[in-house]
Order: C-alpha cells, then structure tokens, then sequence
C-alpha cells in the first residue's frame, strides 16, 4: 500500500496536476473524440512514408494557396509546432494538391529561418483524391474549390479526429473539430490548450505504464 502510494506521488500526480494547469480554456478532462479512426495517408498517396498511425499529427489541407498561405503556415508553426516539436512523435502533416510541389520547396525554405522544421510533413495527392480523403473524415466544414481549408485538425495516435464535443465539466455545450489558422489568438489559446490535453494523456499513459512495470520488476 505504500509502495503505492509513492508511485503515485511521483508518477501519476504529477501529470494530473499538469492537466489541470494545462486545460484553463479547455475544461474537458479528456479531448473528445469527433471521429473515430480515420484513414491513414497511404490512402492518399500509397508511396508516402508519412503516417498518422503511432503520432500526434496536426493535420491541414493547404489547397491550391500554398504561397499565399504562407502566413497561416508560419502561425501554426510560432504557436503550435515550436512548443511541441521536442515530443518525439509529435507532427505537422500538410496535404497539398499534386504540381504544387514547387510551391512547398519555397515554404520549407522559409519555414526553416524560424527553425527546424523536421517534424513538418506535405504529402501530395490529386484534388478529388484529396477531396474524398476528406469526405471519410466526416466533418461539418468542407474543403474549398481547390481542396483547401483555414483549419487544421488534431489526430491521436490511434487516428482518431479530436476536439470539443458535448458538454463540458462546467456543463456548457461545445463544438470544435478544427482549429482556424488565420487567427492566432485561436492557435494561442484554444488549440495550445487541446494539444497539452492530449500529450498529457499520452505522459500519463506512459509514466502508468512505467510505475507497473518497476512494480512488476520489469
């Protein structure tokens, strides 16, 4: 009982604390799922090696603006990336229409004068294929004329769309399953406190699995 007792001082109270510092905007104790198990990327581009399976991805749909959207890129990157970048399976992943690689190479270019852009993935498909990917999605936003969305969404490891859905702990009905890259005040705030939602399951998770394991004597 007390060997119990410290595990948790040390491993699970911690995270909780965490969580709960973590979620001052977001007053879900959990992220709720919008769509279970969505399509991994190979289903786009079967060449990729890029996958949503084990990671924490944020998702987007650039369209054919991928230079005038420079700008949104670079807030997601200041607001979303650069503050979890250092979680190993933490990624970006940017769905672009095919013959717009050209147009990626120079936004790689600029996303590395703000840093090291790594964990930054595209993936290239054509637009219907883009546009059906998304279809499976099941989302109330669609995609525009050129297969593009302002939102970007978080996908769990297990590929499950998240964001806010029903009521909250302090009862108030929400609804959220993309987060708006021309406002970086929504990135700052609602979306930065999504993702620490979901990296602290994952480091709750983890140091469970740890505290059982020591318990074990593996």
């Amino acid at each position: 009982m007390k060997k119990n007792l410290v595990l948790f001082t040390l491993f699970i109270l911690p995270i909780v604390a965490y969580l709960f510092f973590a979620s001052g905007i977001n007053s879900f104790a959990k992220l709720p799922t919008i769509t279970q198990n969505i399509p991994d990327l190979k289903n786009l581009d079967s060449k990729t090696n890029v996958t949503l399976q084990n990671k924490i991805t944020i998702l987007g749909f650039t369209g054919d603006e991928v230079l005038e959207k420079k700008g949104r890129f670079f807030n997601l990157f200041e607001e979303i990336y650069k503050k979890n970048r250092e979680f190993k399976d933490f990624q970006i992943v940017m769905v672009v229409p095919t013959g717009k690689e050209s147009d990626v190479e120079k936004v790689k270019s600029d996303l590395h004068k703000l840093g090291n852009p790594s964990g930054w993935n595209f993936v290239f498909a054509p637009k219907n294929s883009i546009k059906e990917y998304y279809s499976r999605l099941k989302l109330l936003g669609n995609l525009n004329q050129t297969a593009g969305s302002n939102f970007v969404f978080i996908v769990d490891k297990n590929r499950n769309l998240r964001g806010r859905k029903g009521k909250s702990e302090k009862g108030k009905e929400e609804y959220k399953e993309g987060y708006n890259t021309t406002l970086a005040s929504e990135l700052h705030n609602e979306m930065t406190d999504d993702v620490k939602i979901i990296l602290a399951e994952y480091r709750l998770a983890l140091k469970k699995n740890n505290a059982d394991r020591r318990k074990h004597g593996l």
